[in-house]
């Protein structure tokens, strides 16, 4: 019993999202990456509603730099929403690239992936 490529991301997808769970405190951030575009969305698992959402679809190409934009896209569209701590879903994707490239800028325009403090933040404390 084979399978082709769609559905081992597929397979993987749904292990991932039977343990992370989003909530209205820390919604998932749940990130689609296709040939051709790239969607973030802020989803609060408990009602089903999309919170906030950015996508690449006025870009041509879907490389590195675009994920970095659209990281950075995306957390201002959750900050404007008063989102500031998520659970990332890679969508069964590797954490290499363009997901890393996406959470990476995320993260450094002020999205919290962790319950973890900084050793900066900790020492002003």
């Amino acid at each position: 019993m084979s399978f082709n490529r769609k559905e081992q991301r597929q397979k993987r997808h749904m292990r991932i999202r039977r343990r992370i769970i989003g909530s209205a405190e820390r919604p998932r951030m749940s990130i689609c990456v296709t040939n051709r575009h790239m969607y973030v969305q802020f989803v609060d698992d408990s009602v089903g509603h999309t919170l906030a959402q950015a996508s690449s679809l006025k870009d041509v190409k879907a490389n590195l730099e675009v994920a970095k934009a659209l990281g950075a896209a995306a957390a201002e569209a959750a900050k404007a929403k008063g989102i500031t701590r998520v659970v990332v879903d890679r969508g069964g994707h590797p954490f290499t690239g363009r997901v890393a490239a996406i959470v990476a800028s995320a993260v450094e325009n002020g999205i919290s992936i962790s319950d973890k403090v900084k050793k900066s933040e900790e020492e002003s404390n």
